[in-house]
């Protein structure tokens, strides 16, 4: 029989050596891992079309029940958060509010709300933030900042009449949906401000123009894109969802959670940003799937400090 030459490799052990050079590296974990639900239109009313108002308290549950499970750093939800009666009473309204908050409360870690146009149809914004607090944050504020991961997040209100005023007891025209002038200015002077990357949560969209638009999201667009630091905008309110791209920053919009009968039919995510600055929405039941990343990503330093921040 042949002898194989002395140190001869296996070939077997040539195999396997060339199979773990071929496999990619272990992937790094990303900065920060967080939950997004939106438009859960909470009420006990019967369903009208595709919006089945009840179901959303065990819809939003299934969600937090996931959202522990996976460990998220926090919970947000992006606005109409609940809804009312065919007529308004603010006292039922206020039950529905304070129903959905306990079942958000279910997650146990930060949670965060952005005001959408029916968090105010039959209430003001401090009653609605009276009974559904942001972790961390001063209380009342509709618009504010926090940190996670060695990321920026900037919560914007759009929920401003024309004329700058708020959307308070049905008092306004859900089609006409602002920034108001405090809010840009707050905006311009944060982004500035901020060493991190920013990713800006807002409930009716920034991409576009029409009724479910922010009427003046030309002149906050042009704060963003001007700041050089937003890497994406994360938006509710049109519940079919979707996604563009405008100057370099990516707008996703969630499917909102309301629509459909069953559990089949929720719609909730999870959002990963990697350490290159991509952003990647894992969608859970009905909800999308997509990655994106901002022109801006390959400008910005990775965060020197991921670790987690609250703020005002």
């Amino acid at each position: 029989m042949k002898k194989k030459p002395a140190g001869a490799v296996p070939l077997t052990l040539v195999v396997l050596l060339a199979a773990a050079l071929a496999m990619p590296a272990a992937q790094a974990p990303p900065l920060v891992r967080f939950g997004v639900v939106t438009d859960i239109h909470y009420a006990e009313i019967d369903a009208a079309g595709a919006r089945t108002y009840r179901e959303s308290g065990a819809k939003l549950a299934e969600c937090v029940q996931v959202m522990n499970a996976k460990g998220v750093a926090f919970l947000v939800e992006l606005g109409d958060f609940k809804d009312q009666d065919s007529t308004p009473d603010e006292t039922r309204t206020l039950g529905y509010l304070e129903k959905i908050e306990s079942v958000f409360a279910g997650f146990k870690g930060p949670r965060y709300h952005v005001i959408g146009n029916h968090d105010t149809d039959s209430l003001s914004k401090a009653q609605f933030l009276a009974a559904a607090p942001n972790t961390g944050i001063v209380p009342n504020a509709t618009r504010y900042t926090f940190v996670s991961g060695g990321v920026r997040f900037a919560v914007l209100d759009a929920s401003h009449k024309s004329d700058g005023s708020d959307y308070d007891h049905g008092n306004f025209d859900w089609s006409d949906s602002n920034i108001d002038a405090p809010q840009i200015a707050w905006l311009g002077k944060t982004l500035a401000a901020s060493p991190e990357p920013v990713i800006v949560f807002v409930h009716q969209q920034l991409d576009g123009t029409g009724a479910y638009y922010v009427r003046n999201a030309p002149q906050v667009r042009e704060v963003l894109e001007r700041s050089g630091k937003v890497i994406a905008v994360l938006q509710g309110h049109r519940h079919e969802g979707g996604f563009s791209t405008i100057n370099g920053i990516p707008y996703f919009t969630f499917r909102g959670l309301i629509e459909g009968a069953g559990l089949w039919n929720s719609s909730y995510s999870i959002v990963d940003v990697m350490p290159d600055l991509e952003v990647r929405v894992a969608g859970y039941r009905r909800a999308e799937t997509r990655s994106f990343k901002a022109a801006t990503a390959a400008r910005l330093s990775p965060p020197a400090d991921p670790t987690s921040r609250r703020g005002g």
